[in-house]
């Protein structure tokens, strides 16, 4: 039983932090339309982050933390645009714009995306006559494929079981009804700020090979971002008031996303990719989704359209498609370091035993026991070095 429960502890993570995600989709969507400025809320979200990371990171990664230079802190500086200024101000002026059930649909492409940009710069190799490089392809074309369906046809509303039929009914406000337009420009932008997390996942496998401390990287991350993100709201939001937080909503967005999707998400899902690899931990956003489409529906009114739920499926199905294909790729990958490192037992065993007999012929006589010695027999080590 104690055993079902450990194995359990990844997938009982990562479900608990998909529900994380969509509370902030939610949270988020609710903040935006009451007036809350993007940059503004990127600013405090990140500066929350940091000041939740800080002190794990100083006190627990003291000894371990590797010398900083000047190529690293402006590899970290990049990943502070890529991820807190670029995709956080992408993601949320779309979200504002389109709703979060399709924002979260919609950023599933992110796996495509990023096998694209890795093939790109050739970090991802291609063989179009195997199986898994088929699926990995094919699933980018479908993923791509459901995120223009997404984006260029709306369909009529899908009335959910869980959505009450007396709603229109009701003195509540109907939900927004979003223009046409903005929903297009709302599409583009996530699949901007999807395109900027993407090249952040590329740069960050590149910085963790020279900068292993992983809190202390986020830290870092979520800081310089901050740091940016400030400089170009105090471009862009001017006015004060806008910058005022009080006991509200706007608050509760900052607090939020800053603690849970930041703080808590950076070691949450690098605990689970350390145990299960990064493909376990990208296999479970299409659960927020799908939890967001509940939520948003009772909580916020929010019309579900058929093109959502199309382009959703056919971008969920693409999503596993390339998953599958790195699955395959990793495996083979290990199963090749695994041959390499460790030979056939059978091939190793007679080169040991003919260590022996090399030493009784050079001699010309048989290797004898001492009276002291005692029994002498060769070990094979898992090192493959011989014992004797």
């Amino acid at each position: 039983m104690g055993k079902l429960i450990e194995q359990s502890k990844p997938y009982i993570a990562m479900i608990s932090l998909q529900f994380g995600y969509a509370g902030m989709n939610i949270i988020s969507k609710v903040s935006l339309s009451g007036g809350m400025n993007h940059f503004v809320l990127v600013v405090y979200r990140h500066a929350v982050a940091t000041i939740v990371l800080a002190p794990f990171a100083f006190f627990v990664e003291r000894k371990v933390r590797p010398k900083m230079t000047f190529s690293i802190f402006c590899q970290i500086f990049a990943l502070g645009l890529l991820g807190p200024v670029l995709d956080q101000n992408f993601y949320y002026l779309g979200l504002k714009l389109t709703s979060p059930t399709y924002s979260c649909a919609l950023s599933n492409v992110l796996p495509a995306m990023t096998f694209v940009i890795a093939l790109v710069f050739r970090m991802e190799r291609v063989n179009i006559k195997q199986v898994r490089s088929q699926a990995k392809i094919l699933g980018t074309i479908v993923c791509v494929g459901g995120a223009m369906l997404m984006t260029l046809y709306k369909g009529p509303i899908v009335q959910m079981f869980w959505t009450p039929r007396h709603q229109s009914q009701t003195s509540a406000p109907p939900p927004a009804v979003i223009d046409e337009k903005d929903w297009i420009v709302g599409s583009l932008l996530i699949i901007a700020a999807t395109l900027a997390w993407s090249g952040l996942f590329i740069l960050q496998a590149r910085v963790l090979k020279q900068y292993s401390a992983q809190v202390s990287l986020a830290t870092l991350i979520c800081f310089l971002g901050t740091l940016q993100a400030t400089v170009l709201g105090v471009a862009f939001v001017r006015e004060p008031s806008m910058w005022a937080l009080g006991w509200d909503i706007n608050l509760l967005a900052a607090v939020y996303s800053g603690v849970v999707s930041s703080a808590i998400a950076y070691y949450v899902q690098g605990l689970c990719m350390r145990l299960k690899g990064p493909v376990f931990a990208t296999a479970f956003s299409p659960l927020m989704m799908i939890i967001v489409a509940v939520m948003g529906s009772i909580i916020l009114s929010e019309n579900i359209y058929l093109g959502s739920v199309l382009g959703g499926v056919m971008i969920a199905i693409g999503l596993y498609a390339v998953l599958w294909g790195k699955v395959k790729d990793r495996k083979i990958s290990t199963d090749k370091i695994c041959s390499e490192v460790l030979p056939n037992s059978s091939e190793i065993f007679p080169q040991n035993v003919n260590k022996v007999q090399d030493i009784e012929a050079a001699s010309n006589q048989p290797m004898k026991k001492g009276p002291q010695a005692g029994d002498t027999s060769i070990l094979i080590s898992g090192d493959n070095y011989p014992k004797i």
